[in-house]
């Protein structure tokens, strides 16, 4: 089989049709097919043509057709009036004009055309060629350096917002606190008022019934309480706030309520937290004080949780959680069902007690003296520390088996509604370790966990991402610091234990070091509560005793 001639020629077709050319007419340069010949003569009948076989063709010039003589070519340029012409315009309406060849002009410009082609094709194509890289590299890094102020934009935006949301948290507290503050002020002189009546109607009964009676003694021993009665408790002056609210459009917005200001500018943050750190200061006594030490009978002490105003939960090592008064009495007890101790305790917003068992891996109830298991946890999480919400839910502190990890856990009933332990870039938020991880809900919904493992307080918002975290530098203390439980008062100021150097640590809720509470013979602090009048409960570690201290006004 014949293999193809790779230097076979391209077959020529007609200039008119598709047909391989066999005839040339060299005065017209155009390549015919036998048919074509004579349709092309016929068309341009008035020109001469010289028809050959296409081998034997002539390549030469086709200068063009007059426009104005018929089948006459134009083989001269009149530079005079730049046309091209025949023999007939040069003896007619060009005569006498300066003439150049048609052929010179020709080559002379197809030399220039020439000359142009190979200057863009070498030169001015490779510069284009380079200039649109160059244009093409800016566009990319304009669009680069977009996205990056595009993501800019986005992080000042979001950094805005918090900072929205932090005046109007900080407002929101501060409203809370004065109204705690207020209507507690109210009860308690509305209490003192109501607490009278009874005994001054006993005593106009005791009066009415020595008047009846001739009984010397009775009369002659009497001690008169009117003037007891006259001096009823001074009424408080009840002063509600009011917010005040400027809008300036373009420049600047701004709140106040009391002595609380906020206005919305780059620098509001930091002052925010300064107005509100000298505000909590200003609510502070100067000096916080001992009301009375309890002997609770526990020794070691792990754990308390106030009930009421002037009772408190106790548990130490024992299956047994005791309820102490303010005087030291035990008024109640429940045995619970683990196998060793409970791991904490605490106390619902109806008053119920709820406790943890590490070996059992569950979280139970007391109702009506009985106990009811809430929660069981996870297959190889042990369940610690515990903090009912206002909301209901239960936060419950775990640890793995061999204590290697440590997370939150947020339950709504028996489901688990939150965890919470891995920050933005997939690293654990809390360290694991031996002691235990102290957890609490703050008033404005950060979760606030005490880690002893980490030596620091580590603070999260609603949604688990970590806002801070507190050492205890700013206190100088002499030891490292060393946390254990933790409470969150009304004004959303953060309190925790300072086992190793006898204190306790207030912040404010943004982790501002407020002060140290170092005053009150709090020897190996742990456990931490506090009561419905604000006032801190603090289980001794090793001597067993409850501190009752009085830190604000």
């Amino acid at each position: 089989m014949a293999t193809p001639n790779p230097q076979a020629q391209e077959v020529i077709t007609c200039d008119l049709c598709v047909k391989p050319t066999q005839q040339f007419c060299n005065n017209c340069q155009l390549s015919l097919c036998v048919d074509c010949v004579s349709k092309h003569v016929v068309k341009l009948k008035y020109q001469q043509h010289d028809i050959v076989h296409f081998k034997d063709r002539k390549i030469q010039l086709v200068f063009p057709e007059c426009e104005f003589h018929t089948n006459q070519r134009c083989e001269a340029h009149c530079q005079q009036c730049d046309v091209p012409v025949c023999l007939k315009c040069m003896l007619g309406p060009h005569n006498g004009h300066k003439y150049g060849d048609m052929s010179d002009i020709f080559n002379s410009k197809k030399h220039d055309i020439e000359k142009e082609t190979k200057e863009i094709e070498s030169t001015i194509i490779p510069q284009y060629k380079k200039k649109n890289e160059e244009t093409e590299s800016k566009l990319s890094i304009i669009m680069a350096e977009f996205d990056e102020l595009d993501k800019e934009k986005e992080k000042h935006r979001k950094s805005w917002h918090q900072e929205v949301d932090t005046i109007f948290n900080n407002l929101g507290s501060l409203m809370k606190s004065i109204k705690e503050n207020l209507l507690a002020a109210l009860n308690s002189h509305q209490s003192k008022i109501r607490n009278q009546i009874p005994d001054m109607t006993r005593t106009v009964q005791q009066n009415k019934e020595i008047l009846k009676s001739n009984n010397v003694s009775a009369v002659t021993n009497y001690k008169f309480k009117l003037q007891e009665y006259r001096n009823m408790p001074t009424d408080i002056d009840v002063k509600l706030p009011s917010l005040k609210t400027n809008t300036i459009q373009g420049r600047e917005l701004s709140l106040e309520l009391g002595e609380y200001k906020a206005s919305l500018t780059q620098t509001t943050l930091s002052n925010l937290t300064e107005e509100v750190s000298y505000l909590s200061l200003q609510k502070m006594l100067e000096q916080a004080k001992s009301i009375t030490t309890i002997p609770a009978g526990v020794n070691p002490l792990n754990n308390v949780a106030c009930v009421g105003v002037d009772e408190v939960w106790v548990s130490g090592k024992d299956k047994t959680i005791r309820r102490v008064d303010i005087h030291g009495s035990v008024r109640d007890t429940v045995t619970t069902t683990c196998q060793y101790w409970p791991n904490d305790i605490t106390v619902t917003r109806q008053g119920e007690l709820v406790y943890s068992d590490g070996y059992n891996r569950t979280v139970n109830i007391v109702r009506h003296g009985r106990t009811e298991t809430l929660i069981t946890t996870p297959q190889g999480w042990r369940p610690g520390q515990l903090c009912c919400t206002k909301s209901g839910d239960i936060l419950v502190s775990m640890r793995t088996t061999d204590k290697s990890q440590r997370k939150v856990f947020r339950y709504q009933g028996h489901t688990v509604k939150q965890e919470i332990d891995r920050d933005e870039d997939g690293e654990p938020i809390y360290k694991g370790g031996v002691y235990p991880l102290c957890v609490m809900e703050n008033n404005n919904g950060d979760i606030c966990a005490s880690d002893s493992n980490a030596k620091a307080v580590v603070v999260v918002n609603k949604s688990g991402r970590v806002r801070f975290r507190y050492d205890g530098t700013p206190a100088r203390r002499k030891k490292s610091f060393d946390p254990r439980h933790i409470v969150a008062d009304s004004m959303s100021q953060i309190i925790v234990t300072d086992h190793d150097n006898a204190c306790l640590h207030i912040q404010d809720q943004n982790g501002q070091f407020l002060r140290c509470v170092a005053n009150c013979g709090l020897d190996n602090p742990h456990g931490l509560s506090l009561d419905s009048e604000g006032r801190l409960w603090v289980g001794l570690a090793y001597s067993g005793e409850v501190k009752v201290i009085q830190y604000m006004k």
